[in-house]
């Protein structure tokens, strides 16, 4: 039985699709959007995670690492990269969880099992399950195994996804989803390559391709000030929208949010926040006015 690494499951989750849902995130994406707001999500590798802050130095990560990675200095633990296994040991020797290792593999009969426990919540709100990310799509086989289990339990199925990845996966993955989460960044290439590291042609592609077979979609659209809002972008993403095939998706606007750089710095990372804002309300109703002006439903947050 095939296994996946998961770096979280998110209970009452009430912005990933409609009713109360159980979000699956899966770890890694092909993708390396300078906003992320999950981090964690990027790796497709279990990665160890420290909080200085909630450290209090008593050394029991030191004592309990068979790699010996841990070392205690000045700045808290360091942890030789080389060495590290991201076993899990140090964070479960851990007294205060300034240690976490984000990515744990699950079955699919393990998920399932989390899964059917929530079904009295999706029956109750109209609710169900969404696989998100990272990007389910790089978790296909295993992906496919618990949309048909869930269907099996009429349990509705959403799909979060960043659009890049195989066409024949993705049309694989839409015979038994009921909604596509799908994200729409930029609309010229080399913007999108310079600030996601790829090229937007699959992207798009795929967006065509899943619309053509009438595959509900919502699309979703990271509102990142200096980046994307200007007006020549939110017009070509909205005419694009408005021309695909099929039923018309509605369109929601993301505002970005500084709200990441704990988790970059927990990863040992630098978070680069350099031309990137948070939209004010006016330029938030100056893109949901050039959006809506294509004849799209358009609103602000998920």
């Amino acid at each position: 039985m095939g296994q996946s690494l998961i770096f979280d499951v998110k209970r009452y989750a009430i912005n990933d699709g409609p009713g109360i849902r159980l979000t699956i995130f899966f770890k890694g994406c092909p993708l390396r959007c300078r906003w992320c707001h999950n981090p964690e999500s990027i790796s497709s590798r279990a990665q160890k995670l420290y909080s200085l802050v909630r450290c209090i130095g008593c050394g029991a990560c030191i004592d309990a690492c068979p790699q010996q990675a841990c070392r205690l200095n000045s700045d808290g633990i360091a942890t030789d990269d080389a060495s590290c296994q991201s076993c899990g040991i140090c964070a479960a020797a851990c007294p205060s969880r300034a240690t976490e290792i984000s990515g744990q593999l699950y079955s699919q009969r393990e998920l399932l099992r989390i899964i059917e426990k929530e079904i009295p919540f999706f029956d109750q709100s109209g609710g169900g399950v969404t696989f998100s990310g990272g990007e389910p799509l790089l978790h296909t086989p295993l992906l496919l195994d618990l949309l048909a289990a869930c269907g099996e339990r009429q349990i509705h199925r959403v799909v979060d996804t960043s659009g890049y990845g195989r066409p024949e996966d993705l049309l694989a993955v839409a015979e038994q989803t009921e909604l596509f989460l799908f994200d729409l960044k930029l609309m010229d290439a080399v913007r999108h390559k310079k600030f996601t590291g790829v090229e937007n042609r699959t992207i798009l592609e795929n967006l065509h391709s899943l619309a053509a077979i009438g595959a509900q979609i919502e699309i979703r659209v990271p509102l990142i000030g200096g980046v994307n809002d200007d007006r020549q972008n939110l017009q070509q993403l909205a005419r694009f929208v408005a021309q695909l095939p099929g039923r018309q998706p509605k369109v929601s606007l993301l505002p970005f949010h500084d709200v990441a750089e704990n988790k970059f710095l927990k990863l040992g990372q630098r978070y680069d926040t350099a031309a990137m804002l948070t939209p004010n309300d006016e330029q938030l109703q100056l893109a949901v006015a050039i959006i809506s002006a294509q004849g799209l439903d358009v609103s602000v947050g998920g």
